[in-house]
């Protein structure tokens, strides 16, 4: 499932596991996609359940970004995502849980 060290999440996109990981840059330009000052309203979208599809994609792209992908999110409308929704979501909300609390601090308990 990834390096948790690294904040790292493995996804499988088209038969292929895809390595996310949230850096600096790739939380920037989530920032500026989500148009908001800070992430804190995507992470409380997330901890009360009420994150939207929208959310998930932006999150999955800037990871897969951090993880050195150079598609475009055009490139995942298609995309078939082993565990289809459900997974990209626990995926995405991992992968932003990682990348604010170490793994020790429980960052795997939030999915």
């Amino acid at each position: 499932m990834g390096n948790p060290f690294a904040s790292e999440v493995a996804l499988v996109i088209d038969g292929q596991r895809r390595v996310l990981k949230l850096t600096l840059g790739a939380l920037a330009e989530l920032e500026a996609g989500l148009q908001t000052d800070t992430l804190v309203e995507l992470v409380q979208r997330f901890e009360a359940g009420g994150f939207s599809t929208r959310d998930v994609m932006k999150l999955i792209v800037a990871g897969l970004r951090g993880g050195g992908w150079e598609g475009r999110a055009s490139d995942l409308l298609n995309a078939d995502i082993e565990g289809g929704p459900m997974q990209a979501a626990k995926a995405a909300a991992l992968l932003l849980a990682r990348a604010f609390v170490l793994p020790d601090e429980g960052a795997d308990a939030a999915v």
